[in-house]
């Protein structure tokens, strides 16, 4: 490490003014997930901020159409680094709900999900010595919010060459996300028989009243004890007003904290059945995403503990969230991951996202010490965390 614990965050705290000015230049640079021209925009920026603050820019891979950064520090095979850089706010947002510093609150479209944890990361590997990043690996995506479809299989390559993951979300509260949540997506397809609503609609069958009970039945696949979730969301159906919808569908998100309770749901929306004569189903899931448990997490946040002692800062907390990150697919391949080490604000996906300005340096330093210990760490983190 460059410094001891005390100077490294001094120096992080005297940085602030210029985490500001590039957390400015990626919030005003929008990168919605799947606009590829905004999201390469996007990615130039960071490539810049990085080379300006690294000393060297990333490679640049494109991985399913999508942009990837990736710089890689020696070998680059001891700590994985991992964010993104896309958001879910859509082009023009920046007019309704701009970049603005007021009393230490930041607020723009992506500042706290999670620009600002890019931003922190940059500036905890540019306060270590030159030779101090051997063995770090950075890997920025632009497809997560929506999944990771083009970036996943490249992450859980370089998690599997790794031994931690460290990944740069955004705080639960200040609170570090020691357990996550799986999630999958499902949708169930309901056919009926069309049939006019006022001359005979005795000839139909009525695929919006059928959802209807599939949908009472889908709720009570949750397990509230067990933390399992099952929500019926976007819910589509028929064609116009006069007709009795021939055809309907639900969308079902799932989280789960474990595989188990992931296929118990699974298999109960597959052994759903038809309530009404001449009615069908059908049940389409998507990928899901796996759990990421405590186990996975708790040999690094005990080190982050002993990192944010060593700094001088308060206590860390862990917690479990619903929410899935690139960390889950990280754990799911046996690599240690501690989750939750970007901003300290609140507000995600909603229109109060903000950071808390006075938090950024005290994240980029605990980040810097930790990376720094891993670095010097011999044991296996894989076994330290089995």
């Amino acid at each position: 490490m460059s410094a001891p614990a005390a100077p490294l965050l001094e120096h992080l705290e005297r940085a602030l003014p210029t985490m500001l000015a590039d957390l400015e230049a990626l919030v005003r640079c929008e990168s919605p997930t799947g606009d590829r021209a905004a999201t390469n925009r996007c990615a130039d920026v960071l490539a810049a901020i990085g080379g300006r603050l690294l000393g060297t820019f990333p490679e640049r891979l494109d991985h399913g159409g999508e942009v990837q950064l990736r710089w890689r520090f020696g070998r680059g095979d001891r700590v994985l680094l991992l964010g993104h850089l896309d958001t879910v706010w859509p082009i023009g947002t920046l007019e309704r709900l701009p970049f603005t510093v007021v009393d230490g609150r930041i607020t723009g479209p992506g500042c706290f999900d999670m620009k600002a944890g890019l931003v922190q990361m940059l500036h905890a590997l540019a306060a270590l010595d030159d030779t101090g990043l051997d063995g770090v690996t950075v890997l920025v995506t632009s497809d997560e919010e929506v999944g990771s479809p083009a970036s996943h299989a490249l992450i859980q390559d370089e998690a599997r060459r790794s031994r931690a993951a460290l990944v740069l979300e955004a705080s639960a509260d200040g609170a570090l996300k020691t357990a996550r949540k799986g999630a999958g997506s499902h949708r169930l397809h309901v056919l009926g028989r069309a049939a006019h609503a006022g001359l005979e609609p005795e000839r139909g069958a009525n695929a919006a009243v059928e959802l209807a009970h599939q949908i009472l039945a889908i709720v009570r696949l949750a397990d509230p004890e067990r933390g399992t979730t099952v929500t019926p969301s976007v819910i589509r159906g028929g064609d116009t007003v006069n007709t009795v919808p021939g055809s309907a569908e639900v969308a079902v998100d799932v989280r789960a904290f474990s595989v188990e309770e992931q296929r118990r749901v699974a298999a109960g929306l597959a052994a759903l059945r038809p309530r009404l004569d001449g009615t069908s189903l059908r049940v389409d899931s998507g990928p899901e995403s796996p759990p990421l448990p405590p186990s996975a997490s708790s040999a690094l946040f005990a080190r982050a503990e002993q990192a944010a002692a060593r700094l001088g800062l308060a206590p860390l907390q862990g917690v479990a969230v619903g929410g899935g990150s690139d960390g889950n697919r990280t754990a799911a391949v046996g690599t240690p991951t501690l989750d939750g080490l970007g901003a300290v604000g609140g507000g995600a996906h909603a229109d109060d996202e903000h950071v808390l300005a006075d938090a950024m340096p005290r994240r980029a330093a605990l980040l810097a010490e930790l990376v720094a210990d891993l670095l010097e760490a011999r044991p296996s983190l894989r076994l330290l965390g089995s």
